[in-house]
Formats: structure tokens, C-alpha cells, sequence
């Protein structure tokens, strides 16, 4: 690390403690001395398909230093087919097998230096997850359940004991177990991917609430996503025996309290969690016609929304209803939300916009990597210090995300709250240095 970048960190850090300790406590920040626990979780999502355009190999956890810094990595994500099974397909819509497991990875990307030959039996990003872990031992690698485009037929899955029997029994077979299909080529059998993947995270989105339009919702996932988890506990715990391991069991939550009402059985869900990890952005972004924040810490002074929504917000939502703080990870965005044709005055904040900000992969989002590079360069970084939020404006395109001095002030948060960690989506935002990832790895370091 360089010189000038430790000092800039070490003044974060104490600007941080300073706004942290002045904020007023809440249920999710009080009681400082009581709350402070060792050994936190630090979770990055590793997308499928960041090596097509962002050209993020998972080689890329290793070399800038990521992989050193987390405790987990959850690949996103896996599928669910309508019968409620796991699977793995080629086909349109339905996966990328060839990113998984068949893709040969060449030298300059492969962890280990050694590229892989056509036709191994597991190749791809699956092949390089397994050379990291042999790197770095004591990371713990789960794959990611359903996410935003493959949460439609979860309901399915989880309906009737049957149901959730063989879906967890076809998760653990084709994952832990690494039952891979065998492709074109040679890629795949059984056993292919054994010892890859240590757990499995739940993303589900949403239990009885709308996510993606076509998603199936019934008033009963509420209770059957606790069933749901309970047999994945029943499972795991019996595969365990057999492998004389503990295998971790967590899940993606909302940060919208109406979602938790209408999804989550509260306390329960935590008896057979090891943890959960809370969404942390996305409050606002391009549909809205206002600009505003997507991942503060706190709500803002003069925020247009009341309600509205923020990372302690969701927080103090989950321990209001049942959820032990030392099981709550918080998640951090390293990508930001943008709007462009932004009228009023001064510095953008909570101003009438025409629509989305263009960048690079979809217009109104853009990755920290990116949006680095935009300070100075005729835009202004502007901070509101008390709710833990920072922007970019030129007067005309205005983007909220977190910059390391934003994370470190969650990690503290997160450290004064008592709370199980942080959780990144996702790691192919951060720069080639791993800023962020070393942010949070300082702010939460034990000694």
C-alpha cells in the first residue's frame, strides 16, 4: 500500500469514529461497549458474467488483494428450474454453463498461472474458485441462490415438504456434492466441483412480495420460506456428518419493512441461519424523478420521502423484529445510481432529473471503479457527514454511491452496533487495487 493512500485511510478512520460516535444512538447503534464483537464476517458477491465486460476473472481476487480481506465469497448466482430443482443449463435465459465450468481459462487469468486444457472436468470460474481457496484456505466460497432474474420460481420450490425436499437435496447434489452435467466437450461428471462450494445463501427475491415481474408469489411463502430453510439446515447438517464439516447456511433480506412483513417469520428465520445479509442500497435511484441517496447510513436532513429508507433503517427494522445483532451483515454498494438533466440549484441533491445518467453497462448505475475516476475531473465530491452519504454533481449528472471514506464509516457502524460484518455487491465494481475491499478489511479488523 502506499504511503500517501495509509495516511488518506487513517484520517478517514478517525473522521469516521468522530461522525459515528456524535450520531445519536438508535436500537442497531447502542450500548458501544457491550455491543463490539470479534471476528466479522466480510462477504463479496463474484458475478457470473464480470469477466465479459468488466474482465474480472476471479484471478483478479487474488492479485489485487481482495481475497485476503473476505471471509466469504458468494458466487451469483444459481438457478431454480419451474419444478423447483437446481440446475445448470446453457441455454438462453437459463445460465451460462460455459462461464461455470467449460470455459479453458488461460494462463495470464488463472489463479495459479497454469491454464486450463479443453475438456477438464471442471474448468471456468468454478476451476479458479477452487485454485483460490487452495491460496487462501481459509475462505469460504457459497453459491448464491436466485438473485434479482432467478428468483421466479423459488415459490415452487419451496411450496410443500416435498417440494423442498428435493430442492435442497438437488442443490446440495449438483453444488457440495459438485454433480456437475457433463458438456460438450468432456466438462462436468460427478464429483466435477466436490469441495468447491463450502454453503449455500439463499437470495430469494421476494418471499410474498413483488420482485421481478413473472416472479411466482404466494400468501404462504412466508411460512414456507422458514420451512424452506429449516430443510436446508436438516440437509446440510446430515451432508456435514459425512464430511465432518460445518456448512454454512445464510440469506439475502430487504431492506423494506412492508417485504420483511409480508416475507419473513422474524425470529424464526435466524434459528437455522449461520447469518443474513441485509440489503444496503438501492433506497433510490433513476425511477424516482428526484435525485437523491441509495445507500446512506442514515435518512437525511430535508429527504423528500417519510418515510424513507436507509441502512439503519433496515437495520433497526430486522431487530425490531427478532433478529440477533450478531447475525445482521450489512450490505455495501460498490456501484453507484445516477441521474442526468438535474434542474434546481446548489449541489444537486433532491433536485427534478429527466432520467437516467448513461454509463458503461446500463444507464443510471455505474461501478466505483468508474465513478473514482469522475472526482475532479468536473465533478465535485459533496458529503453529508451525519447520514453517512457522499454524491458527485457537474451541475447537470448527479450520482450517489460510497467511497472508501463512506465504508469506513459503515464499518464502524457496524462495529458499534454490534453486527456480524459487511457484505459487497459486488466485487467486480472496486478498482484494480481492491480500495474498497481493504476499507472494509481495516475497519474491521480484530486485533
Amino acid at each position: 500500500m502506499r504511503p500517501f493512500r495509509h495516511r488518506r485511510i487513517t484520517a478517514g478512520v478517525a473522521l469516521a469514529t468522530m461522525l459515528v460516535t456524535a450520531a445519536p444512538p438508535t436500537a442497531a447503534s447502542a450500548d458501544d461497549s457491550r455491543n463490539r464483537r470479534a471476528g466479522y464476517h466480510r462477504v463479496g458477491y463474484f458475478t457470473q458474467w464480470g469477466i465479459y465486460g468488466r474482465a474480472f476473472p476471479v484471478k483478479k481476487l487474488d492479485t489485487s488483494g481482495a481475497a485476503s480481506r473476505l471471509t466469504h465469497v458468494n458466487y451469483a448466482f444459481g438457478n431454480v428450474s419451474e419444478d423447483g430443482r437446481c440446475f445448470v443449463d446453457g441455454g438462453p435465459g437459463e445460465g451460462d454453463a460455459w462461464a461455470d465450468y467449460q470455459r479453458p481459462v488461460p494462463a495470464e487469468e488463472s489463479v495459479d498461472g497454469v491454464a486450463d486444457a479443453w475438456g477438464e472436468p471442471l474448468n471456468g470460474n468454478f476451476g479458479q474458485l477452487a485454485k483460490l481457496k487452495a491460496k487462501h484456505p481459509g475462505l469460504q466460497v457459497m453459491i448464491s441462490l436466485g438473485g434479482w432474474s432467478w428468483s421466479t420460481y423459488f415459490s415452487n420450490a419451496a411450496r410443500t415438504d416435498a417440494s423442498r425436499k428435493a430442492f435442497v437435496a438437488s442443490c446440495i447434489d449438483l453444488y457440495l456434492k459438485g454433480n456437475l452435467p457433463v458438456l460438450d466437450g468432456g466438462s462436468g461428471g460427478p464429483g466435477a466441483a466436490a469441495g468447491v462450494f463450502d454453503g449455500i445463501d439463499l437470495d430469494w427475491e421476494w418471499p410474498n412480495w413483488p420482485g421481478e415481474p413473472g416472479n411466482v408469489v404466494r400468501p404462504e411463502d412466508r411460512q414456507n420460506f422458514t420451512e424452506l430453510l429449516a430443510e436446508f439446515r436438516r440437509q446440510l447438517d446430515a451432508y456435514g456428518r459425512t464430511t465432518r464439516r460445518h456448512h454454512p447456511l445464510t440469506a439475502f433480506l430487504p431492506a423494506n419493512p412492508a417485504a420483511m412483513d409480508a416475507g419473513y417469520e422474524g425470529r424464526e428465520i435466524f434459528r437455522h441461519l449461520d447469518f443474513a445479509t441485509v440489503q444496503g442500497y438501492d433506497f433510490h435511484g433513476a425511477w424516482d424523478p428526484v435525485t437523491n441517496q441509495q445507500s446512506a447510513l442514515r435518512v437525511p436532513s430535508g429527504a423528500p420521502d417519510n418515510p424513507d429508507f436507509s441502512a439503519e433503517v433496515a437495520i433497526d427494522g430486522w431487530l425490531a423484529r427478532g433478529a440477533p445483532r450478531e447475525k445482521l451483515v450489512l450490505g455495501i454498494p460498490y456501484y453507484g445510481r445516477g441521474w442526468t438533466g438535474v434542474g434546481g440549484s446548489g449541489n444537486g441533491l433532491f433536485q427534478p432529473a429527466t432520467g437516467p445518467a448513461p454509463a458503461t453497462f446500463e444507464a443510471g448505475y455505474e461501478d466505483y471503479r468508474r465513478l473514482k475516476t469522475l472526482a475532479g475531473n468536473g465533478f465535485t465530491v459533496h458529503r453529508d457527514l451525519r447520514a453517512g452519504h457522499a454524491w458527485l454533481f457537474d451541475g447537470t449528472t448527479f450520482w450517489t454511491y460510497d467511497d472508501p471514506a463512506v465504508v469506513l464509516q459503515k464499518t464502524l457502524y457496524i462495529r458499534r452496533a454490534g453486527l456480524a460484518g459487511a457484505m459487497v455487491w459486488s466485487l467486480d465494481g472496486d478498482d484494480d487495487n481492491a480500495t474498497l475491499t481493504k476499507t472494509i478489511g481495516l475497519g474491521l479488523a480484530t486485533p
